[in-house]
C-alpha cells in the first residue's frame, strides 16, 4: 500500500503555512499557528481523524485571523487532495454524529472532486476566548475548495458555543476518517460509476 502521505507550502503577502500530513497516522499533531483556538480544533481533527498532522503558519494575526484561518484551510485541503491521490479504494462517503454535553453535530463528506460547502451552525455567542467564531466558515470554505469534496456540516443542538464548535470538528475528524478509509472490497476501484473523481 503506498504511503499517503503530502506536504504543501502556501506562501503570500499575508501568510505563510507549512502542513503535512499523513492519512494512515495514529492522531499525532503539531501546531505552531498563533491561534489557540483554531489549534484546540485541528488537534481534534487530528485525533479523532486518526491523521498525522503538523501545521506550521505565519500570518498576519497584527490584523485579525482571517488571512491565517483561512489560508491553513486552504492548505490542509490542499494537502488532502495530494495525499489521497486517485481516489481508487478508498470509502470516499464518510459521516459522523457526535455529542459533547448538550451539543450535538453532524458532519457528511463525500470525496466527490466537486467543492460544495452547506454549514449551519447557530452559534449561541460571536466569539471564544477572543476567536471570531464566524471564522469556521472560512476554514471550511477553503479546505472545500481545495480538497474539492462536497461537506454537510449541521449543529443540531447546543448552548454552549465552545460545545458546538468542538462536536463540529470531532465529527469532521470522524467523517474524514470514514471516508480516507481504504475499503479491501474496493481496492483499485474508483467509487463512482463514472470511472473518475
Amino acid at each position: 500500500m503506498a504511503e499517503r502521505k503530502a506536504s504543501v507550502a502556501r506562501d503570500t503577502l499575508e501568510t505563510k503555512i507549512n502542513v503535512a500530513i499523513n492519512l494512515d497516522g495514529t492522531g499525532e499533531a503539531d501546531f505552531d499557528i498563533g491561534v489557540p483556538f483554531l489549534e484546540h480544533m485541528l488537534d481534534q481533527i487530528a485525533r479523532h481523524g486518526l491523521i498525522d498532522m503538523t501545521i506550521k503558519a505565519r500570518g498576519d494575526l497584527h490584523i485579525d485571523d482571517h488571512h491565517t484561518v483561512e489560508d491553513v484551510g486552504i492548505t490542509l485541503g490542499q494537502a488532502f487532495a495530494k495525499a489521497i491521490g486517485d481516489k481508487k479504494g478508498i470509502r470516499r462517503y464518510g459521516h459522523a454524529y457526535v455529542p459533547l454535553d448538550e451539543a450535538l453535530s453532524r458532519v457528511v463528506i463525500d470525496f466527490s472532486g466537486r467543492p460544495g460547502l452547506q454549514m449551519h451552525v447557530p452559534y449561541t455567542r460571536a466569539s471564544v476566548g477572543g476567536f471570531d467564531v464566524d471564522l469556521f466558515m472560512e476554514f471550511f470554505q477553503g479546505f472545500v475548495n481545495h480538497a474539492q469534496v462536497t461537506l454537510h456540516i449541521d449543529n443540531l443542538r447546543g448552548v454552549n458555543t465552545h460545545h458546538q464548535i468542538e462536536t463540529v470538528f470531532k465529527a469532521f475528524g470522524r467523517a474524514l476518517r470514514m471516508a480516507i478509509e481504504q475499503d479491501e472490497r474496493m481496492s483499485g476501484i474508483m467509487p463512482s460509476t463514472k470511472g473518475c473523481l
